[in-house]
C-alpha cells in the first residue's frame, strides 16, 4: 500500500513509499482510512520544526472503516465506521495514565508521529482509543474529531457561564474549533484576526460565531469593553501561538479572568506580561493535546449540531498531492485540508 512517510528529521524528507499492509494483532483494530486531515503539526514536522520518531507514516487526524479485528476485540466489528484517538501505547502505569491524561504520559507513543498513522490506506489502532461514529458524523467531519477533541479539551479547563465574554485569539481551524465549543456552552465568542485572515473570518460568520474582528481595521478592546461595561472579556483562549497575540489577550481580559494557551509558540521562551497576571488575579492554563473524555463529546457536538466540522473544509487532495496541499495552506488559502488514500 501507499504511505506518505516522514524519512528523516529536517526540512522535507517526506515521500510516498510502498509499505506492507498492516495486520490487528491482540486489542487492535485495522481501519481503512477513509480521509485524514492535515494539522499544523504536520506542517512544522514537513518543515522540520517537530521531532518524530523517523521513517513514520504521518497523519493523527482519521476517519474509516474497520475491516478487521484481533484477539480480544469484541467492542467492534467489520463494517463499523470508526475515528480514533491518537493515542496507540501508553504506559499505563503512572499517576497520569491512572487519571486517564494519557496526553500526559511520558511513555505515550501516538499515531502518526512515533507509529504510523492515517496518511495511508490501512492503519492498526489500540482498540481502547477507537470511537464509533454517531449516526449524524460523515466521514470527513470525522476525520476532524481529533482537532475538535484538542478545542473541547482546552474549553474544559476553563469555566464559562451563560452570556460569558469569550475572546479567541487566531482564526485557524483550532481557533474555529474552539470558538464553536466555547458558543455550545452560552458564550459570547469573539474571534480575531488579521486582514489576511479575511477567508477564515468570514468562515466564521458563516459558523454563526458572534463576533470576527478583523484587530488591523477595528478596535478589538474598544469592542469587548463596549460588550462588558469596560470591565473586559471573561475567557480569552489565544490560538495563533504569536507573542504580540498572548499579550493582547491578558490586556483583554477582565480582574479575576481567564486565559488559555492553546497555539504553540515558534520559541519556547516568550516575554510574558506577568505583572497583569498578578494585578488582575488573572487564571492561566496551559493546554495540551487532548485526552479520551474529551472524544465522545466532540462527536457528540458534531452529532447534534453544535460545531459544524465539514463547513470548514476547504480542500481535499490524496496523499501523492502534498505539495499542493502544503502550498494551498502556506498560501492562507485553505482552511482546512483532508487527504485521501491512492491505491
Amino acid at each position: 500500500m501507499k504511505a506518505l512517510v516522514k524519512t528523516e528529521l529536517g526540512f522535507g524528507n517526506l515521500e510516498i513509499q510502498d509499505k506492507k499492509e498492516p495486520q490487528a494483532g491482540k486489542n487492535q483494530v485495522k481501519i481503512e482510512v477513509k480521509y485524514a486531515g492535515i494539522c499544523g503539526s504536520d506542517i512544522h514536522t514537513y518543515e522540520g520544526h517537530y521531532k518524530v520518531g523517523v521513517p513514520v507514516t504521518l497523519g493523527h487526524e482519521f476517519s474509516g472503516e474497520v475491516v478487521e479485528v484481533g484477539e480480544g476485540v469484541t467492542e467492534f466489528k467489520p463494517g463499523d465506521r470508526v475515528t480514533s484517538e491518537t493515542t496507540f501505547y501508553i504506559c499505563g502505569d503512572c499517576d497520569y495514565c491512572k487519571a486517564g491524561d494519557y496526553n500526559l504520559c511520558n511513555h505515550r507513543k501516538g499515531l502518526g508521529t512515533q507509529q504510523d498513522g492515517g496518511f495511508t490506506k490501512y492503519l492498526i489502532a489500540r482498540k481502547g482509543s477507537v470511537h464509533k461514529l454517531p449516526e449524524n458524523v460523515d466521514y470527513q467531519s470525522a476525520a476532524m474529531t481529533e482537532p475538535l477533541a484538542c478545542t473541547h479539551h482546552a474549553v474544559s479547563k476553563t469555566e464559562i457561564n451563560q452570556g460569558d465574554i469569550v475572546v479567541v485569539i487566531g482564526p485557524g481551524p483550532i481557533g474555529l474549533f474552539t470558538a464553536q465549543v466555547a458558543k455550545s456552552r452560552g458564550a459570547i465568542v469573539l474571534i480575531t484576526g488579521l486582514t489576511n485572515d479575511k477567508v477564515r473570518l468570514d468562515k466564521a460568520k458563516e459558523l454563526g460565531i458572534d463576533y470576527a474582528v478583523d484587530t488591523q481595521k477595528q478596535d478589538i478592546k474598544e469592542l469587548v469593553n463596549s460588550l462588558t461595561n469596560g470591565y473586559g472579556a471573561d475567557v480569552v483562549f489565544e490560538c495563533s501561538g504569536a507573542v504580540p497575540a498572548a499579550k493582547q489577550g491578558l490586556d483583554l481580559l477582565r480582574k479575576k479572568g481567564q486565559y488559555g494557551q492553546v497555539g504553540l509558540f515558534a520559541q519556547p521562551e516568550i516575554q510574558f506580561d506577568l505583572e497583569k497576571i498578578i494585578q488582575k488575579e488573572i487564571r492561566v492554563v496551559g493546554s495540551r493535546s487532548q485526552k479520551s473524555a474529551d472524544w465522545e463529546p466532540s462527536l457528540e457536538l458534531m452529532n447534534n449540531g453544535s460545531v459544524n466540522a465539514k463547513a470548514m473544509v476547504t480542500h481535499e487532495f490524496d496523499i501523492a498531492e502534498w505539495d499542493a496541499a502544503y502550498q494551498a495552506i502556506k498560501s492562507g488559502e485553505a482552511i482546512k485540508v483532508l487527504l485521501t488514500p491512492v491505491e
